[in-house]
């Protein structure tokens, strides 16, 4: 088996070689290739099926939050490194590690296509390489999913919305796939959707006072009362006096974020329809413009019953991630 270190040096021995002084030439990388949300582990079989392999699997298979249901981070595809090779070493995310008296936990990008991300993960014994795993997995899931972020984003550029509902609103500008559609407009609500073969994805905007999340002791509890309110008032069940709340038995987890170039809180959980059973994930950005004295709220919602929503739910936050701001995109 063709050493790790070798491999890695020839890598950057290649890249270097092929440019000029000048740095006029650079090397050709194909495009990468894989499923959104897609994995490749390279490494001994063996390996795979112990202690490492278990390693790997808790936490780069570990569940996501926020969904109904139990749904991976990645969907892994394992392979051992002497399959490695050609088309192979184009996947978009790739986790490579091994057995190697050297002890490393790096990222490295665009070794082989582009655009990709490369986790390199070795060490003399298993315990060693447990531990490497350990400092490197939270850095290279984060790189990992913004690399896919990006790859989808790109992806929607090839046909995107002409609407321009959100920004006669709100003065915003959202990168929307052209087969959404606004389907409510309102004076401070838009919603858009997109219907998929079960059910539906769903885009809603709207803004609140700069002063309505006044305590941080009730941030959580003000966020539900906020999104039951938006609900009853502007998203309907199936039938009279049914409608959107979040929902009761679990509250929302909720996490700081930057979004737009300003500071935000990122908001997921489970809405439900009151009077009526019918459930699915929620994200909503809860985002700081001081400079329309506001919070805007953008939201993606899925109603997908019996099917896996992971990838509904990346695509609604790979949209909503690209909110321009009218005014000024300067941080907080």
């Amino acid at each position: 088996m063709k050493k790790l270190g070798t491999l890695l040096f020839a890598t950057v021995l290649l890249a270097l070689g092929s440019c000029n002084n000048s740095g006029s030439k650079e090397r050709f990388l194909p495009p990468s290739t894989g499923g959104i949300n897609s994995l490749m582990v390279v490494m001994d079989t063996e390996l795979w099926r112990g202690p490492v392999g278990e390693k790997i699997r808790d936490e780069f298979a570990a569940q996501i939050i926020g969904l109904p249901q139990i749904e991976p981070k990645f969907t892994i595809t394992q392979v051992p490194p002497k399959v490695f090779k050609g088309t192979t070493t184009h996947s978009r995310s790739i986790l490579y590690v091994e057995k190697d008296s050297t002890s490393l936990a790096h990222i490295k990008d665009d070794a082989y296509s582009k655009p990709q991300k490369v986790a390199v993960v070795t060490g003399p014994t298993e315990e060693v390489m447990i531990k490497n795993l350990d400092s490197l997995a939270d850095r290279a899931i984060k790189e990992f999913k913004a690399n896919e972020i990006a790859e989808a984003q790109q992806r929607f550029k090839r046909s995107l919305s002409k609407d321009q509902a959100l920004e006669e609103e709100f003065g915003i500008q959202l990168n929307v796939p052209s087969l959404y559609k606004v389907g409510r407009r309102e004076d401070n609500f838009v919603w858009m959707d997109i219907e998929i073969p079960k059910g539906t994805m769903n885009i809603v905007a709207y803004e609140m006072p700069w002063d309505y999340f006044s305590n941080d002791s009730t941030f959580v509890q003000d966020i539900v009362r906020m999104r039951d309110s938006i609900g009853e008032k502007y998203i309907p069940g199936p039938y009279e006096n049914t409608y959107m709340i979040t929902e009761k038995a679990f509250a929302p987890y909720v996490f700081p974020a930057e979004i737009g170039g300003k500071k935000a809180a990122e908001v997921k959980g489970v809405w439900e329809i009151h009077g009526y059973p019918m459930a699915g994930p929620f994200l909503t950005y809860i985002i700081n413009d001081k400079e329309n004295n506001r919070k805007m709220i953008v939201e993606g919602f899925t109603f997908a019953p019996s099917e896996a929503k992971r990838d509904y739910m990346f695509e609604l936050e790979a949209i909503l991630k690209t909110i321009k701001f009218e005014t000024s995109t300067a941080a907080d």
